[in-house]
């Protein structure tokens, strides 16, 4: 972890809103901002606080921006359904089910974890419960006359059902890139419905080809790719081993030389630090928000910390408006927002 110097202090205290600083004076875990880089300034709104902007969900999750309507849309994985947030309107309910359609029949009961809009504007679900990834056309919405009607991606590799997709990122080209961790199986690691002998990340193309890119990480959750799309960084959920990981292209066009990009082990588990390296967004100057311990992360390319973001509970995913104006997290039991610049 790194912790500002006595000079960064200073920033930080004349920086931080009088909200901000005053509910964290009379409530420890209260939302609250930390900079440890000048440059954070160009992004963070140094006099925003965090705002609740829904509660009452299982496991928020997943947040997405829909551009063409100016709404967002999320996950709560339990409840097996997805929301919509549109300023004006509050939350209302937007699908169900989400994830868990009956289509196996040890199907779980677990609705979508991450959400993505496709070049065609489709929603692309991460269906936990179905274990497989699906799209939705958004201009049915209220057409359906039963349940929503989701068209399958992909559910197998090698003949094997994946075990739960989580999280995914397109790239320029249309490949999706999605990870695969046993979240969404009742037993986890050990459930007997389980196939695949690993947790991989995969990589899906246009014309349906799957292929692996990792079998070796143990909980691979978020994932999202640099601007230039030479590296992706996974987030790893592994109480062993809480870290970020980042892939480097190669000559040829895959993802290999894979390295750590930050660990932050030191932190599971420690009072104020609750949650593990989950969801991510990248903003258009390369740097990104990473959800993990405390809350969000603001990381540079170069994996320099250079704000916090500490929401007071864990927090599993996090999406900017289009017009990056808003930093959008879903936090457990809620829906938070905070003001950039």
């Amino acid at each position: 972890m790194i912790k500002p110097n006595i000079a960064q202090s200073i920033l930080l205290y004349c920086a931080l809103s009088i909200f901000s600083v005053t509910a964290y004076t009379q409530q420890n875990n209260a939302p609250r901002i930390e900079v440890y880089d000048k440059s954070a300034f160009k992004i963070i709104n140094e006099f925003a606080s965090v705002e609740t902007l829904g509660e009452g969900y299982s496991w928020s999750e997943g947040p997405v921006w829909v551009g063409d309507g100016g709404y967002l849309l999320f996950s709560d994985v339990p409840e097996n359904k997805v929301y919509k947030y549109k300023e004006g309107e509050g939350v209302t309910e937007y699908l169900a089910p989400s994830g868990s359609t009956n289509i196996y029949a040890d199907a779980g009961t677990q609705g979508s974890n991450g959400l993505l809009i496709n070049g065609e504007g489709k929603l692309v679900l991460m269906q936990h419960g179905d274990r497989r990834i699906s799209t939705y056309d958004l201009n049915t919405i209220g057409l359906d006359n039963d349940k929503p009607k989701y068209e399958s991606l992909v559910s197998h590799y090698q003949g094997k059902r994946l075990n739960s997709p989580n999280d995914a990122v397109f790239d320029s080209q249309g490949n999706l890139y999605f990870t695969d961790p046993p979240y969404g199986l009742s037993g986890g690691m050990n459930d007997p419905a389980k196939e695949l002998d690993f947790q991989g990340i995969f990589k899906l193309s246009p014309k349906g080809e799957l292929s692996l890119i990792d079998d070796s990480v143990s909980y691979p959750n978020g994932i999202i790719l640099s601007n230039d799309e030479q590296s992706l960084i996974v987030a790893v959920s592994d109480p062993k081993k809480l870290e970020w990981i980042k892939f480097t292209k190669n000559s040829v066009g895959k993802f290999t030389h894979k390295k750590s990009f930050y660990d932050v082990s030191d932190l599971v588990d420690k009072k104020g630090h609750e949650g593990y390296p989950d969801g991510m967004v990248l903003h258009s100057s390369g740097n990104f928000f990473a959800t993990g311990p405390g809350g969000v992360w603001l990381f540079s390319p170069k994996g320099k910390v250079l704000a916090r973001i500490f929401t007071g509970r864990k927090t599993a995913n996090c999406t900017l408006s289009g017009d990056e104006k808003t930093l959008f997290m879903t936090a457990h039991d809620q829906l938070l927002a905070l003001a950039l610049r």
